[in-house]
């Protein structure tokens, strides 16, 4: 393409930005790891295509939200809730007249570094990164590294700042009447990102450093609180009559009135403004939601027995994978599946035990169990 040509169709990428509001992160603010050519894309939408064509993508697909392996097709899947996601932080993007580039990229990426089995797996894996690392294991650390250091062949894919930072504070188990954004530079991410690993407090504080980032963060919580409804209500888990008379009568009861009731007060209440905020009421319903909901769904999403099996495979893969390593058995599947065509540096940069953390990591739940019925745990 000639640079006349080019140079129009970039233009016409950016137009859309110089109506944008004076809130809104703009593509020339945009900040890489290392230096990179956007080529005709702005930084933001350059960074959605990088996440959708990663590998680490295709696997959302198998990757338990809350109940895994039921026998019914209608449950969602990690896929499900990410697209769910990305959709209530474009809609109130667009309202707020926000950068809708940098909100998808940050939505489509936020969970990508969910292990299978859901929070469940994530438990485990936290307690074994303690016992063999002294680290924690969180999701949204584990999807900044899988960006940063795993996909491409363990050379990462060199998303901005701004996306990563958004993955890096998106947790939607951490509720908020109101989401300001922090200023960072790249230093300041990447200190707060090592400290996410050993500082507990520090990751409870994070806050992101764009309102596209905080806009992802409550749209988390909203892609979540009355899908896993719907879900447990299609497995007879509860019926929609078991939700609160007063949360009910704030956000009503079906997922279709839950996320209108709170997208619609989150624009009321943001727009114009250099924060994200909801009403008293609609921050309280959602409040007692989750509360009901981590009472009454997340608590019998798996039974005590089943938790038990997989953190006993969780352990007995993790010994079995790490043994393998260091006996450099070349037949394991940690060779054969992960460790293809490695980038030096990921090896020299990462003890074995953490290998094994991200091989496990990225597992989807088919892969996982498989691993346990035909390896020799």
């Amino acid at each position: 393409m000639d640079k006349i040509l080019k140079d129009k169709v970039v233009s016409n990428f950016l137009n859309k930005e110089s109506n944008l509001s004076k809130y809104a992160t703009k593509s020339s603010e945009a900040i890489r790891i290392t230096q990179d050519n956007d080529d005709i894309r702005p930084s933001y939408y350059h960074d959605i295509d990088r996440i959708i064509h990663a590998l680490s993508y295709t696997r959302y697909m198998n990757k338990t939200q809350v109940f895994s392996f039921k026998a019914n097709d209608h449950i969602s899947k990690r896929i499900v809730h990410v697209q769910l996601v990305s959709k209530i932080a474009r809609t109130i993007a667009r309202a707020l007249n926000l950068n809708e580039d940098l909100t998808e990229a940050i939505a489509l990426g936020h969970d990508i570094g969910h292990t299978p089995l859901g929070h469940t797996g994530e438990y485990i894996l936290n307690e074994i990164s303690l016992k063999h690392t002294g680290l924690m294991f969180n999701h949204n650390i584990q999807s900044v590294r899988t960006y940063l250091n795993l996909e491409n062949n363990f050379k990462g894919v060199n998303l901005t700042i701004q996306t990563l930072d958004g993955i890096m504070c998106h947790n939607g188990e951490i509720l908020c009447n109101i989401y300001e954004p922090k200023k960072k530079t790249k230093e300041e991410f990447l200190e707060e990102y090592e400290l996410c690993y050993k500082d507990k407090e520090v990751l409870k504080k994070i806050r992101p450093m764009t309102l596209e980032g905080c806009i992802v963060r409550i749209s988390d919580i909203i892609g979540y609180i009355g899908r896993d409804i719907e879900d447990a209500i299609n497995l007879g888990v509860l019926t929609r009559e078991d939700i609160p008379s007063d949360i009910r009568n704030v956000l009503g009861t079906s997922n279709r009135e839950i996320v209108n009731t709170i997208i619609l007060d989150i624009i009321e209440n943001s727009i114009d403004k250099p924060y994200i905020k909801m009403s008293e009421d609609v921050f309280k319903a959602i409040f007692d939601l989750k509360k009901f909901n981590y009472e009454n769904i997340y608590a019998k999403a798996n039974t005590p027995k089943s938790v038990e099996l997989y953190r006993e495979g969780m352990f007995k893969l993790f010994d079995k994978y790490l043994n393998d390593i260091k006996n450099k058995n070349y037949d394991s599947i940690i060779f054969k599946s992960y460790l293809v065509d490695i980038d030096e540096d990921y090896i020299d940069a990462t003890t074995p035990e953490k290998i094994v953390i991200d091989f496990i990591a990225g597992m989807t739940d088919e892969f996982f169990i498989k691993s346990i019925d035909y390896s020799e745990v």
